[in-house]
C-alpha cells in the first residue's frame, strides 16, 4: 500500500485530483453561456438547458456500468480511456454546426467523464494506505469543487470575449495536456483484484440497495437537492444577463465564486457530526438555501449574491451528510450505494432544471420561488423519512457537487 509523504503518494494525489478538477471544469464549461444559446439559435431557457442536462444525464446513467467495468478490467483503464476521450470531444464541440450536434457531443461527453467519477475514488481506496486515504480523499474534493468554479467561469469569460467555440477549443487543449501529466504520473495499479461476480450479483445488490428504508430517502435527498442548487445558478444567469441588469456573460459568471461557500460548508459537515445528527444538519442545510432562494428575490445585486452564499453553502452542508449516511448504513455493496446515490444526484440536476426554467419563463424569480419551494417541501420531507432510521455514526466524508 502507499504511504503518506512517498513519492508515490505525491504522483497518486497530484494525478488524481487534476482528473478530477479537469473532470468538473469540462462538465460545467457551458453552463454559464446558456444565454449565449439562448440567443445565437433563438430558443428558450428551458430548450436551450438540454446542453447541460444530456450530459449531466449521461453521466448519471453511465456511472454504475463503468463501475462494473472497472471491476473486470481495473480502474485505471477505464480512468485513462474516459480521460482521453475528452480532448477529442471537446475539438468536436467546437466544430458543431448544429445545436443537435452540440447536445449529441455533451451527451457522449457525460459517458466519458462517468469513466473518471466511477472509478477514481475506489482506485484509491485500493492503492493507498487507510491514513494515507484519508488525506488524499480531501485533496481530491477540493479539486474537484475548484474544477467546477474554474469551468464556469472560463467558459463564461472566454464565450463572452471571443465565442463559445474558443472556449470550446482552449477547454480542449488544457485538457489534452492534463491528461498527459495524468497518465505519466499515476501509478500503475498493484493491489487491484478482478471481481468474480456475475451482473446478477451486481443487479442484486442494487435492488437491495433501492429496498433499503435506510437508503432509499437519502437517495431522494441527494437528486432534490442538486436539482435546486446547479439550476438555481442556470437561472440566475438568465436574470443576470437581460432586464434590468443587462450584465456581460463573462461578468455574470463571477456568480460561481458563491460556490466557495458550499466548500467550506462541507468541510463543516464532518464536524457537525461530532455533536449533532445527521437529518437536524441536512434539515438546517436545506433551510439555509431555502433561505438563499428567497433572500435572491430582491433585485439588487448584492442580495443576488447572498443568496446564492446561502444556497451554496446549505446545499453542499445536505450533499455531504447525505452521502455520508449512504456510505453509513450500506451494510454491504457500498460502491454500488455510493453509485446510486450519485445517479439520483445528476439525475436530478439534469430534470430540475427544466422545472425551474419553465418556473422562469412563467413568473420570473417568483415562479422560481413556487418550483423551488415544492422541492425544498420534497427535500425536507425525504429528510423526514430518513430521520426514522437515524443512528449515531462516524463521521461523513465530503464529496463533489
Amino acid at each position: 500500500m502507499i504511504d503518506l509523504g512517498t513519492t508515490a503518494y505525491r504522483r497518486l494525489t497530484f494525478a488524481t485530483a487534476l482528473g478530477s478538477f479537469i473532470l468538473f471544469c469540462n462538465l460545467y464549461l457551458f453552463q454559464p453561456l446558456l444565454p449565449l444559446f439562448a440567443q445565437e439559435w433563438a430558443m428558450s431557457e428551458t430548450a436551450v438547458n438540454s446542453v447541460l442536462a444530456v450530459t449531466t444525464m449521461m453521466l448519471a446513467i453511465s456511472l454504475v456500468p463503468c463501475a462494473v467495468i472497472s471491476e473486470r478490467v481495473g480502474r485505471r483503464p477505464v480512468m485513462i480511456t474516459g480521460l482521453m476521450l475528452l480532448p477529442i470531444l471537446g475539438g468536436l464541440m467546437s466544430r458543431a454546426e448544429s445545436f443537435e450536434v452540440l447536445v449529441l457531443y455533451r451527451g457522449l461527453l457525460g459517458i466519458a467523464l462517468a469513466c473518471f467519477a466511477a472509478t477514481a475514488v475506489a482506485y484509491m481506496a485500493e492503492e493507498l494506505s487507510p491514513s494515507a486515504f484519508r488525506v488524499a480523499v480531501g485533496g481530491y474534493i477540493s479539486a474537484n469543487s475548484l474544477g467546477g468554479i474554474a469551468g464556469r467561469i472560463s467558459g463564461g469569460m472566454l464565450g463572452d470575449w471571443l465565442s463559445w467555440q474558443h472556449a470550446a477549443i482552449a477547454m480542449a487543449a488544457v485538457t489534452l495536456v492534463s491528461v498527459v501529466l495524468i497518465a505519466a504520473w499515476l501509478p500503475k495499479q498493484q493491489h487491484f483484484s478482478a471481481s468474480k461476480g456475475g451482473v446478477g450479483a451486481i443487479n442484486r445488490q442494487l435492488v437491495m440497495h433501492l429496498r433499503n428504508g435506510a437508503l432509499l430517502p437519502a437517495f431522494i435527498v441527494g437528486g432534490v437537492n442538486f436539482a435546486l442548487f446547479v439550476n438555481l445558478y442556470s437561472v440566475m444567469g438568465f436574470r443576470l444577463v437581460g432586464a434590468p441588469f443587462y450584465v456581460p456573460v463573462g461578468f455574470a459568471s463571477l456568480i460561481f465564486l458563491c460556490y466557495l461557500a458550499g466548500t467550506v460548508s462541507s468541510r463543516l459537515s464532518g464536524h457537525w457530526r461530532k455533536h449533532g445528527t445527521a437529518s437536524q444538519g441536512m434539515l438546517m442545510g436545506c433551510a439555509v438555501s431555502a433561505i438563499g432562494m428567497l433572500v435572491a428575490v430582491v433585485d439588487l445585486l448584492p442580495a443576488m449574491f447572498i443568496g446564492l452564499l446561502l444556497v451554496s453553502g446549505g446545499a453542499f452542508f445536505t450533499h455531504s451528510l447525505a452521502l455520508g449516511w449512504v456510505g453509513e448504513n450500506a451494510q454491504t455493496g457500498k460502491a454500488t450505494a455510493n453509485a446510486l446515490y450519485l445517479v439520483s444526484y445528476y439525475t436530478g440536476g439534469s430534470l430540475g432544471g427544466y422545472l425551474l426554467l419553465s418556473a422562469w419563463q412563467w413568473q420570473a424569480w417568483w415562479g422560481v420561488i413556487a418550483a423551488g419551494s415544492v422541492l425544498y417541501l420534497v427535500l425536507a420531507l425525504a429528510i423526514l423519512v430518513l430521520k426514522r432510521n437515524e443512528h449515531h455514526s462516524s463521521s461523513p466524508h465530503p464529496q463533489q457537487i
